[in-house]
Parts: C-alpha cells; structure tokens; sequence
C-alpha cells in the first residue's frame, strides 16, 4: 500500500516535488516554513489541488490532473494530526475517537485509546487533559479512520520539550502496529532523524535531497544549503546498565558508551543522535583525557566543506561516525582514506532528547 506523490504548481508557491512512501514507511518532509511541506500534506489529503498532480495508494489514484481524476477529501481514507489537534472539545477522549470512526464503536475506540497510553482517561474531555495527552488522542483519532496514508503535521511543535520527548517515544513505539506509509512534516532535523526511516529536504518548493536520514543528515552540502549545521549520525545501541555515578553504560558495535541516564532497563535498544562537531580526531589513543567515550576506527572519506571545515567519515565496526574539524586540523593530521583513527566523544555532549528508543518493527500490525 505504497503512497505515490507528485505536485507541480506556480502558486501560492513554486512547487516540483516528487517521493514514494512504502507500506509501513515514516518518510520526513524537512524544510523551513514557507517551503512547501504542509502545501504536500494537503495536496495529499485532498484539500487543495495544483496545476499538475498525481497522488496514488496502492495504485489507486486519488488525484491525477493529467487524467481529471480529484477524489474528494471524505473519500481519502486519510488520517491527519494537525499540530493545534482539532479535537472537539465538548466531546469526551473516545467520543472523540468514534467521531472518525465510519460506524462508532467504543470498544474499538478505547483499544485505540490504550494504544497510545491512554488508558482510562477516554471520558475525560480536552480541557481536562493536558496538551500530549491531546496530542495522543489525535493520533487515536487519526488511527480509527483506518487510513491508508496517516500524516502528521508538525505534531509536536505545541507541546514542551519533555512532552516532546515522550511522544518521540511513544511514537516510535505505535510503529510497529502501523502498515500504512507515514509522512511526518516537520522543521526540526532532530525530530525527522529521530524518526523518520527516509527524508525529503525541501527549500522553496524543490527537493534538495532525498535519501535515508544517514545519507541525508551526512550530506553537508544539502544541509547547507537549507542553513542547517547538525550533521548527525544516529547509532545503534543496547542499555547495559546505569552506573551511581549518573552515568549509563550502552552497548554499541563501536564499544562501550558512556551517557547521562537514559531511561530504559537493560536490554533496551535505543539510537543515539551524535553530532558531526561534537566528535574529536586523534591519530594515536589519547590518555588523561575526561571525555570516557574513545571508539577506534578507520577513515573511509574527507570531505572537504566550502568554508574552513572539513568532515571526516570514519567507519566503528559496521556503522560511521562523522567529525567536523577545520581544514587545518585535518591538514596536521594528514588524514587519508584507510587511517586509523580515534573518533573522542564528551559523555555530556549527548543531549537528553538526542537518545531514544529503537523502533521494534518484528511485531504484526492491525
């Protein structure tokens, strides 16, 4: 049930975008605002109509200009969560639910309810929930249309950061019940790495870079060019076990970890968002040092940058990390393709909302 788009228009913006999103897919549409990403979603859902378009699910079009086919909004079997919620508020959390639901049911509703964590608020009514727990009505609302494509526009932009933080979560958690494609607009990078299993950057309405968010979030130069500087790398690891000194220890392919405490028991399987300036390079193992986190590696690339700056690949067992240092610091290294390298990394340079769960993706969907 793979999710086809394509839109061409002149106004209100210029737009030539085109992507593909697979059943059970998270793809992220990254840009500024004004960039064209929410004009997408609408063109995806039914509510607006460009010059040229084609959106398909499964093959079957929804729209397709170019053969005068428009099926209208009500006849998209679409669920959206918009970032104000649009929850009706004299309705109660599962009257809300049933409410999108083609015959209500609410017993349906309630699993969907406990689903996203909600478990035993579902007569409480928006007032009296606080904004994540909105959050996660919507999304329980959205579910309920049984949608073929669920969209997500800027979900969480009105929520504080710690609610943030457990709706990435929770989020990622609810991916393994999900078969249908996803698209998730957004502007913050660390949302969509976190996230997304692919991403499209957009700037003014044209596709920058499209790719896995590795590939993506390594491409400094289509960074760049939306003014983003986190290149990133997210890489896997396992809890093994929190430490009393507040420190907690990850298992990676690259070695040990050592983080500020991140919640999980041991055996928890997480992904851990590096920053490209926050990585050292040394040529020999370096001793007396604070930072605890010293992974041996190979260089497989430099890639020289437009300004003073150079990022360096370097490969830890079967993943990459990158470091951004400047040209002179490369040139006094001499680093070439095939060196080993020590990549160093400050266990306080990790940031908090920068770890989270893995997505457990072995399990069946409804």
């Amino acid at each position: 049930m793979a999710l086809e788009v394509m839109a061409r228009a002149l106004a209100p913006i210029p737009l030539d975008v085109a992507f593909r999103v697979e059943p059970g897919e998270l793809l992220a549409l990254v840009g500024h605002s004004g960039s064209g990403k929410t004009t997408l979603l609408r063109t995806i859902a039914g509510l607006w109509r460009p010059e040229a378009a084609r959106v398909r699910v499964d093959g079957v079009p929804w729209l397709d200009t170019a053969a005068g086919v428009n099926r209208p909004a009500h006849r998209r079997r679409i669920g959206i969560v918009f970032q104000s919620y649009a929850l009706f508020p004299h309705m109660t959390a599962v009257r809300n639910v049933m409410a999108a639901m083609d015959a209500p049911d609410r017993a349906e509703a309630e699993r969907l309810l406990d689903l996203v964590n909600l478990h035993g608020l579902s007569d409480r009514k928006p007032g009296q929930l606080s904004g994540g727990q909105q959050q996660r009505v919507a999304v329980a609302r959205a579910l309920a249309r049984r949608p073929q494509a669920l969209l997500l526009d800027e979900p969480f932009s009105a929520v504080d950061r710690a609610t943030r933080e457990k709706l990435y979560g929770e989020i990622i958690a609810l991916r393994a019940h999900l078969k249908m494609p996803v698209v998730l607009v957004t502007h913050d990078v660390n949302e969509a790495q976190l996230l997304a299993d692919r991403m499209v950057v957009i700037e003014k309405g044209q596709v920058v870079r499209e790719g896995t968010t590795a590939a993506v979030m390594a491409d400094a130069e289509a960074l760049r060019a939306m003014g983003i500087r986190e290149v990133a790398v997210m890489l896997p690891a396992t809890v093994a076990e929190h430490l009393p000194d507040g420190l907690t220890r990850l298992d990676a392919a690259t070695g040990p970890l050592f983080l500020p405490t991140i919640e999980g028991a041991p055996g928890t399987r997480v992904r851990v968002r590096i920053m490209a300036h926050e990585v050292i390079m040394s040529r020999a193992r370096p001793e007396g040092l604070s930072a605890q986190n010293i992974l041996a590696g190979t260089v497989t690339k430099v890639v020289p940058g437009a300004g003073p700056g150079v990022m360096i690949h370097v490969a830890v067992g079967a993943h990459e990390i990158l470091s951004r240092i400047t040209r002179r610091a490369a040139d006094q290294l001499a680093l070439r393709p095939g060196d080993t390298v020590y990549a160093i990394l400050k266990s306080m340079s990790v940031a908090r909302d920068h770890v989270a769960r893995a997505p457990d993706m072995g399990r069946a969907a409804d």
